[in-house]
């Protein structure tokens, strides 16, 4: 029996190494070992087909409990129907992160003409930061500038970006408007500075690494991509929780949901922090993307979601490189936070509905299959939430039912999120990874219902 145990495991051994070097052509980037990797893979696998089953048994379990209910049962079937498409989902998604491999970089040969586009406003020393990072960039020398704009700041940042430019010279090129006019205009401000064949953006409180540049201008040797979304990380580490636990949520989404999307071309959101853009591209959709409007009122947020949409609906792909990486300064206080995602959220259902309406059936067929199940599912998880839940405590004469129920299904992606966490780092900061779940729904449950109820709210509420 030990023998046979013996050979079935170490045939699974075998089969997910195979698969990992065929799906996984380069994690060392991630920093695991290949023994690692089969461990994680294997776990992940066996928590799906747990997950599945206990699906199944929860629906018969939820059956019976809402026996003389006929309409929380309709709701319970709904909830569970969308819990098996979630769960297919999920499976997607992380065979799409499996197989996502990176776009290799330019080269100093062949690199095109790029120039990286930094909007400023009231960033003070940070922004001295961003600069010298995109300056000092490995990048053939003839081929980068770098624009820096001030937006009308009120504090110290246009010496900062003066100071920059001197120390630079003919690679720092200082912009500066005479009153803030928001981030649209300065980077179109920017865009305008410049006649190189790719536009990078960066924020004025990011730093990238060092290969940043040539790793995001590689996927533009092909002609259909029109932008790239790098990776996303976080600068202020060591500023307490709430920035170890963006690392994670950061991680979630700035690798694994990229990364999936990536496989079909349509990456929903090339993050602000740090994209690149087709030049022609981007001054195609500029004149609308600088007047687009929103129940009744200019859009002053989600620049960076909305300028991806204008991307996809002229015919061109997104895409996401691991390799380009960024790390920006995220909130270290729940105040902070909390308006950061209010702001997020915003322009998430603004941006979410304009991609469901048009972007997507402009895609080709494969992409519109994947993007439209992908968005369907996601988004209607909002609804069985905020709708159904309540609905079941208010009805099932056991109260604390729904709540342990919450709090296990917590627990699986708690355990998801930990295990995806452990696919690219160590231990010594996964806790934070199993925590960020429970955090997210205990303490951040009411952004989404009150950004949606207060779209016209339109200030960036962290400046």
């Amino acid at each position: 029996m030990k023998k046979a145990v013996s050979r079935l495991w170490k045939n699974w051994v075998d089969k997910v190494e195979a698969w990992s070097r065929v799906i996984v052509p380069s994690e060392r980037e991630m920093g695991v070992s290949r023994v690692w990797e089969v461990v994680i893979i294997t776990a992940i696998v066996c928590g799906v087909i747990f997950l599945l089953v206990t699906c199944a048994h929860d629906i018969v379990d939820f059956h019976n409990r809402l026996a003389g209910h006929p309409m929380l049962r309709v709701l319970a079937w709904t909830g569970f129907s969308w819990t098996i498409l979630s769960i297919i989902l999920l499976a997607a998604r992380t065979i799409g992160w499996f197989s996502y491999a990176a776009a290799p970089s330019a080269g100093e040969d062949d690199a095109p003409t790029l120039t990286v586009v930094i909007p400023a406003y009231n960033e003070g020393h940070m922004v001295r930061l961003a600069i010298d990072s995109a300056a000092r960039a490995r990048y053939p020398r003839g081929k980068l500038r770098v624009v820096v704009v001030d937006d009308g700041s009120k504090d110290d940042t246009w010496e900062h970006i003066s100071a920059a430019a001197a120390e630079h010279p003919g690679v720092v090129i200082p912009v500066r408007q005479n009153r803030n006019r928001g981030k649209r205009e300065a980077l179109a401000a920017g865009f305008r500075a410049t006649d190189a064949e790719v536009l990078v953006i960066v924020d004025s409180d990011s730093v990238i690494a060092p290969d940043a540049l040539l790793a995001i201008a590689g996927p533009f040797r092909d002609p259909k991509v029109g932008a790239v979304a790098g990776k996303v990380s976080v600068y202020n580490l060591s500023q307490g929780f709430i920035p170890c636990l963006l690392y994670v949520n950061f991680l979630f989404i700035a690798d694994f949901m990229r990364s999936w999307e990536s496989n079909f071309r349509t990456v929903h959101c090339c993050a602000g922090a740090l994209m690149a853009v087709r030049a022609s591209a981007a001054k195609a959709v500029m004149e609308d993307w600088l007047g687009q409007t929103f129940l009744g009122g200019p859009c002053t947020i989600g620049d960076d979601r909305s300028l991806t949409n204008f991307i996809l609906l002229s015919g061109l792909d997104t895409v996401y490189q691991r390799s380009a990486v960024v790390r920006t300064v995220v909130p270290a206080t729940y105040s902070k936070l909390c308006r950061m995602f209010l702001r997020w959220d915003r322009s998430y259902i603004r941006e979410e509905t304009r991609f469901l309406r048009h972007v997507v059936w402009s895609r080709p067929l494969r992409a519109r299959i994947f993007a439209f199940y992908d968005r369907f599912v996601t988004n209607t998880y909002t609804f069985i939430c905020y709708t159904g839940i309540p609905l079941f405590f208010i009805n099932v004469e056991s109260k604390a039912y729904i709540p342990a129920l919450l709090l296990a299904y917590t627990a699986w992606i708690s355990m998801f999120y930990l295990l995806y966490y452990l696919r690219q780092q160590r231990l010594n900061s996964a806790v934070y990874a199993f925590l960020y779940p429970y955090y997210s729904v205990l303490t951040l449950f009411w952004i989404f219902p009150y950004a949606a109820l207060t779209l016209k709210n339109r200030s960036w509420m962290t400046r």
